[in-house]
C-alpha cells in the first residue's frame, strides 16, 4: 500500500533534484541520537512513510488560500498548510509514525515505546503505534488538556501522569520506564527520525506552492512561519524548505507563545550559541493557552539545525493566538487549537508580519504559515468564538 500524495511529492523532486525513490530506503541505519538529520533525511522519511503498510498512512494535507484572510493581513498572499486535518489532528503523526517504521526496520520495536507529551505527541504515537501493533505507553502532564488525554487513552496508549506545577520531570520519568520496561524512547522533538519525519510537511508545502503558481515557479521569495516548541517541526520544514527553494529564496521564522519564546530569544544572542531556558526555569511555569508550545528550551538537535536555518523568532499572546483560532475558523473553515494558530497568529499581527516580510531581499511572493494543530477544548474554542463574534459586533 502506498501514499499517492507523497509518492506524488517525491516524484516531483525526483524530477527537480533526483530525489530519492522508494526502492532501496529500509537499508539505512537508524540515525543515533546526537545526529544532526539533513534534507535527504527528509526525502528518506517522506519514501518510508509513502510506502507505510495501511492503515499506517499520512494525510496530504491542503495548503489554502483566502482572499479574506489576504485582507486581514493587509494585502500580504497568505497560504495555510492545514496539519489539523493530518491523523491525530496535528503535524505529530508524521514523525511519530516515521519513528515507530525505523524501530521496526531495525527490530526495535517488539517491546514496546515510550514517550514524554503534553498530548499531540501521546495522541500521534498512540494512533500510530495502534496502526503498527506496537505498544505505547505515554507520559503526560497532570494538567494537559482533557481532549488531548482522551485522544491518547482512545487510541489505546497507556497513560502515566506526572506534575509540572512539583517541578517532577518528564524526561526522567520517561527514562526510568524505558530502563525498567525496555521500551524504546521516542522524543516528541529531539530525535533525528522525528524532525525528518515532520520534514514531510516541509517537502509537500514546497510541491504544493510551485503548483499554485503559473509554470510551477514562485515569482519571488518564499517567507515561512511555523509554530516552535521544542523546534522538531520547523527544523524538519526549514530543511525541507531551504532544499526546495535554495537558501536565498526562502526565509522560515518560528512564532511561539509571549513569555515562553525561548527560541527567539536564543536566536537574538550575537553568534546564536545560546539555547536559553524559559525565564521561570521549569517547563509550565508560565501559563499560556497554547499548551502544545510549552518545552522550556530548544531541543540540543533540534536547535544545531534551527540556528542556522531560521531567519528569526517572532511571539504571540494568548489573545492574537485566540483570533487567529478565530479567523481559521471563520475564513478557512478550520478548527485549530492556539497553538496550532500561533504561526497565523504572527503573520496576522502588524509587527510580526512586518518583521518577515522586511526582511526579506527580494519581493515576497508567498507568506505560508503551518496550521500545526488542531486538538482544541470546548471550553477555548468557546473563548475563540466569543472574540470573533464580539469582533464582529464592534
Amino acid at each position: 500500500m502506498f501514499n499517492k500524495g507523497l509518492l506524488d511529492t517525491l516524484q516531483a523532486l525526483g524530477d527537480e533534484r533526483g530525489g530519492t525513490s522508494v526502492s532501496g530506503i529500509h537499508s539505512a541505519p537508524v540515525m543515533a541520537q546526537g545526529s544532526l538529520p539533513t534534507a535527504e533525511d527528509v526525502r528518506r522519511a517522506a519514501a518510508r512513510l509513502a510506502s507505510a503498510p495501511a492503515p499506517a498512512q499520512c494525510v496530504l494535507t491542503p495548503l489554502l488560500s483566502s482572499p479574506a484572510l489576504d485582507e486581514a493581513c493587509e494585502g500580504a498572499r497568505v497560504w495555510v498548510k492545514a496539519e489539523c486535518l493530518q491523523r491525530g489532528g496535528s503535524f505529530k503523526y508524521r514523525g511519530a509514525l516515521h519513528a515507530l517504521l525505523r524501530l521496526r526496520e531495525a527490530g526495535r520495536d517488539g517491546r514496546g515505546v515510550v514517550a514524554f507529551s503534553s498530548g499531540n505527541h501521546a495522541a500521534a504515537l498512540a494512533r500510530a503505534g495502534a496502526d503498527l501493533g506496537v505498544n505505547v505507553k505515554v507520559v503526560m502532564p497532570d494538567d494537559a488538556p482533557a481532549a488531548k488525554v482522551e485522544a491518547a487513552r482512545r487510541a489505546g496508549a497507556h497513560l502515566v501522569f506526572y506534575s509540572r506545577s512539583r517541578g517532577e520531570s518528564r524526561e526522567e520519568l520517561g527514562a526510568e520506564i524505558a530502563r525498567v520496561e525496555g521500551r524504546e524512547l521516542v522524543k516528541p522533538f529531539d530525535d533525528p527520525e522525528v524532525i525528518a519525519g515532520q520534514g514531510t510537511c516541509g517537502l509537500e508545502i514546497a510541491r504544493q506552492l510551485k503548483e499554485s503558481f503559473p509554470g510551477g515557479t514562485v515569482p519571488g521569495r518564499v517567507v515561512a512561519v511555523v509554530p516552535a516548541s521544542g523546534g522538531g517541526l520547523v527544523a524538519g520544514v526549514s530543511l525541507a524548505l531551504r532544499e526546495a527553494f535554495g537558501e536565498e529564496g526562502v526565509d522560515v521564522w518560528c512564532a511561539e507563545p509571549r513569555g515562553l519564546d525561548d527560541h527567539a530569544r536564543s536566536l537574538a544572542v550575537p553568534g546564536r550559541e545560546a539555547r536559553l531556558a524559559n525565564p521561570d526555569g521549569a517547563e509550565g511555569a508560565k501559563t499560556t493557552l497554547c499548551d502544545a508550545l510549552m518545552a522550556p528550551q530548544p531541543g540540543e538537535i533540534t536547535w544545531q539545525v534551527n540556528r542556522a536555518t531560521l531567519a528569526g523568532g517572532l511571539a504571540v499572546s494568548d489573545d492574537e493566538a485566540l483570533d487567529a483560532v478565530g479567523a481559521a475558523l471563520a475564513h478557512l473553515k478550520l478548527v485549530l487549537e492556539p497553538g496550532g494558530a500561533a504561526a497565523l497568529a504572527a503573520a496576522m499581527g502588524p509587527e510580526s508580519r512586518k518583521r518577515m516580510l522586511g526582511s526579506s531581499h527580494a519581493p515576497v511572493a508567498a507568506l505560508v504559515v503551518v496550521a500545526s494543530g488542531g486538538n482544541i477544548d470546548p471550553a477555548v474554542l468557546a473563548l475563540a468564538l466569543d472574540r470573533l463574534q464580539r469582533g464582529r459586533s464592534s
